[in-house]
């Protein structure tokens, strides 16, 4: 058994960027904030056949935590973020009234730890009970 643990510990710091210890799960409570870093940087619109970025089609970032990010807009802050950096997201408001398992709409407010630059973006393209 302590092979596995061991091995299982292993496997799962080889996931994390370099200098990233650990992922705090996504805050849950408005005003609850946690530590993670950037996965991937992309747009908003990746081309179906080459699987290639679309410029100008807005703004998408994804966390080691399992956090979304995205905008219709291209969002300098996130432009110039990279995988590994740090963040810190602090969940700053979540929809009322949605369906029962639809969780989308939860607005971040997210600083990138090396560059300093924030911004606060909602975890989907649309509201829960949307498209």
């Amino acid at each position: 058994m302590r092979i596995r643990y061991s091995l299982a510990l292993y496997a799962g710091a080889l996931l994390l960027p370099a200098g990233i210890a650990a992922a705090d799960p996504l805050p849950t409570q408005i005003g609850q904030c946690s530590n993670t870093a950037i996965k991937d940087v992309t747009t908003r619109l990746v081309d179906g056949g080459t699987n290639k970025p679309i410029p100008d089609s807005g703004s998408a970032i994804d966390f080691v935590n399992g956090g979304y990010q995205v905008s219709y807009d291209t969002i300098h802050e996130i432009t110039q973020s990279r995988a590994g950096d740090p963040v810190t997201m602090c969940l700053v408001s979540i929809p009322r009234g949605c369906p029962p398992g639809d969780k989308r709409g939860r607005t971040y407010k997210t600083t990138n730890l090396r560059t300093h630059g924030s911004w606060t973006l909602p975890d989907a393209e649309h509201m829960c009970g949307g498209a």
